[in-house]
């Protein structure tokens, strides 16, 4: 990799800039540091600007550290560093850092601080996240240029590093060879070059960044009021329950993805699909195929009529005028036919073989019954009225529907139950066909208060009736998959570990409700963290219904011994939660290791059929019945109050409206994207 291939990503954190590009004089500043001192090893290849928003600088850095097309080897961001209420650029970048350079800050504060000792007041972070080096530079031009001076001669170094080159090349030669090749001498400390710090402190700060969302849910979540009265400050992973209540988080660990982010974690993580071989039955539709299959046997197999009528032997001059006699009859059920010759003809049923000798077929239409026989039980002959009769006519030939060897479905084909496929490959021969395996899934619910839905008698103070395990559970059944039902587990950490141990020895996908906000007994993201030796890879979600929905896999050992990835998703507690995260997000995974594609619910553009309200924050998926008038328009009605616990507006769902973040409202008659929960109704 040479020096000429770093390229450069800046990031504007400024609410003023974001309104008001022209606002800004960073950019140039540090483009002009790059140019001026970089030694011609950059090229600035991006620019964005977001406001001081936690979740939009994270997604910024995330697009360029996780997926961009080429790959960004330095990001650095200006802006939102010092202790002002809305500078939170450092807690939103290092809660996305892999690893920490507390010697790049170092460096940057020791310039600054021969300059001013108020640059104590900013707080720079660096890092690296995946193979992009990450700095966060303050927002004033004066201060992001001194900062960025202190460390330039270094980064080529340590970009080279995190993409990949191998240290030992880059290394040889020694420090002397480092500091020449950088243009840089020693510090006056003398250890210029101690780099096994990395690590330092790489827990210690990097989750303080989750409640920038926190005073904007106000009353608009349906919670009886969300109020948060502390910024951010820093935590660990998730909860260690040994502690004790008093030492537990107090905001989550987890840094707030976008739903696309979400499900592009989702489509990352979610282990392979299966193949097996599976019988050509009543139980393939919703199977995907994992080969081309091809025909076995010509369809037809014989030459057969397509029509009610005669058998005949076409003469040279295709002249069939006159009377004949019927020499035979050939009917659909199997048997020997008698040969035909010229002037003889044989009655014939629609999808009969053709007497051999026959070269065409006359409709019933085009004769006329001449005279019976003694008993006046059969047609004894026949007057043909058609002239012009040219061979092939009214026959389907061998083949002519399917011929043998021929491609009939393709790879990735999913078998449906109204479309044909098992009558095409029943007609074809083919009794088994290679699938990808559909997964099996486990639903419970945790909680001490969750009780038996069907449990006799009144609820005692406190208890709650299980809903979402039946829903859920029906749901998935509905989307074609089997279930285990893994029943109720009690707010203990042991008993829910071993519940989810023998439920990862049984089934491909676990569904949990509860337990996953930021309660005391909430358990289950510190179960598969530190119990399971799992990996969360979201544990909030910027969305409404269903912030704290939670992604997990977790590595178990199959039946061969094999260790493979079980996935766990942890869904909200509240019902409307539930259903919405259930369909939005572990339907795709499911697709996915099923092989279905595209993965998740079909999405079509509907008709507002009243205003609709938005959450100024959030993007919110409304739930709604969508129906199609007289005029073919689709139309979305919303089911009532979208309060998150509110059973009630699941009632008739049959969508999910893509409603945007937005001061609102969307008028009647706009157009939004609707996700298909379900069949599209008549409009009544």
């Amino acid at each position: 990799m040479s020096f000429s291939t770093l390229k450069v990503a800046i990031l504007i954190v400024s609410t003023t800039a974001a309104k008001d590009p022209s606002t800004d004089a960073s950019e140039a500043t540090l483009k002009d540091v790059l140019e001026q001192e970089g030694g011609g090893k950059w090229e600035a290849v991006d620019t964005k600007i977001v406001p001081d928003d936690v979740a939009q600088i994270q997604r910024q850095i995330m697009l360029w550290a996780d997926g961009a097309a080429e790959q960004v080897n330095l990001i650095l961001t200006t802006g939102g560093t010092g202790f002002a209420t809305a500078d939170h650029t450092p807690e939103a970048v290092t809660a996305v850092l892999h690893k920490q350079a507390p010697g790049l800050v170092h460096g940057m504060l020791a310039a600054s601080l021969s300059v001013t000792p108020f640059a104590m007041m900013s707080r720079p972070v660096a890092g690296v996240r995946n193979k992009s080096v990450i700095i966060t530079l303050p927002g004033s031009p004066k201060g992001a240029k001194e900062n960025l001076q202190a460390v330039l001669k270094t980064l080529p170094h340590a970009c080279l590093q995190a993409a990949g080159s191998d240290s030992r090349s880059l290394h040889a030669g020694g420090l002397k060879k480092l500091e020449a090749d950088a243009g840089i001498g020693p510090s006056k400390g003398g250890h210029s070059h101690s780099h096994d710090h990395s690590h330092h402190h790489s827990h210690g700060h990097s989750h303080g960044h989750d409640h920038s969302h926190s005073h904007s849910h106000g009353h608009s979540h349906g919670h009886g009021g969300l109020v948060r009265h502390t910024a951010p400050g820093a935590n660990p992973m998730s909860n260690d329950p040994s502690l004790g209540p008093s030492r537990r988080n107090r905001e989550s660990p987890y840094p707030m993805l976008s739903v696309d982010e979400a499900l592009a974690q989702i489509k990352q993580h979610t282990p392979p699909s299966e193949v097996v071989t599976s019988k050509v039955d009543r139980i393939l539709p919703g199977s995907v195929l994992a080969e081309d299959v091809k025909a076995r046997a010509n369809v037809p197999a014989f030459r057969a009529s397509i029509v009610d009528g005669y058998a005949v032997v076409v003469p040279k001059d295709g002249n069939m005028k006159g009377v004949f006699p019927v020499v035979s009859v050939s009917h659909a059920a199997p048997g020997e036919a008698k040969a035909l010759k010229e002037g003889e003809i044989a009655r014939i049923t629609t999808g009969a073989p053709l007497p051999p000798g026959a070269t065409s077929v006359i409709m019933v239409e085009d004769t006329i019954l001449k005279t019976m026989t003694d008993d006046g039980k059969e047609e004894k002959e026949i007057e043909i009225l058609a002239e012009d009769v040219k061979e092939g006519e009214n026959i389907r030939e061998v083949g002519s529907d399917i011929k043998i060897d021929s491609l009939i479905l393709s790879q990735g084909e999913q078998v449906s139950a109204v479309g044909g496929e098992i009558g095409l490959l029943a007609a074809v021969g083919v009794s088994e066909v290679k699938t990808h395996r559909k997964p099996v899934i486990g639903v419970l619910s945790t909680g001490d208060e969750i009780v038996e839905h069907d449990r006799p008698g009144d609820l005692r103070l406190g208890e709650v009736r299980d809903t979402n395990r039946i829903t859920l559970m029906s749901a998935a059944e509905d989307q074609g998959f089997s279930v285990v039902d893994l029943g109720i587990v009690s707010d203990k950490p042991g008993t829910l570990e071993q519940t989810l141990r023998d439920a990862l020895r049984r089934v491909d996908l676990v569904i949990t409700t509860g337990g996953v906000s930021m309660g005391e007994l909430d358990l289950l993201k510190p179960t598969i963290e530190r119990s399971l030796g799992g990996t969360i890879h979201f544990g909030r979600v910027a969305m409404k219904p269903g912030k704290p929905t939670t992604f997990a896999t977790v590595p178990v050992k199959n039946n061969d011994g094999q260790r493979v990835n079980k996935v766990i998703f942890s869904l909200p507690g509240n019902p409307a939660s539930a259903i919405v995260t259930f369909h939005l997000f572990v339907l795709p995974s499911l697709h996915q290791m099923s092989g279905v594609q595209p993965a998740g619910l079909t999405k079509v553009p509907v008709t507002l059929a009243h205003d609709f309200g938005l959450d100024k924050k959030r993007p919110e998926y409304h739930r709604a019945i969508v129906t199609v008038g007289k005029d073919g328009v689709l139309s979305a009605s919303s089911t009532g109050g979208q309060r998150s616990s509110k059973v009630g507006s699941l009632r008739g769902a049959n969508a999910l409206l893509c409603m945007p973040a937005g001061e609102g409202p969307l008028k009647k008659g706009e157009k939004v994207d609707a996700l298909l929960m379900g069949g599209v109704r008549s409009a009544m």
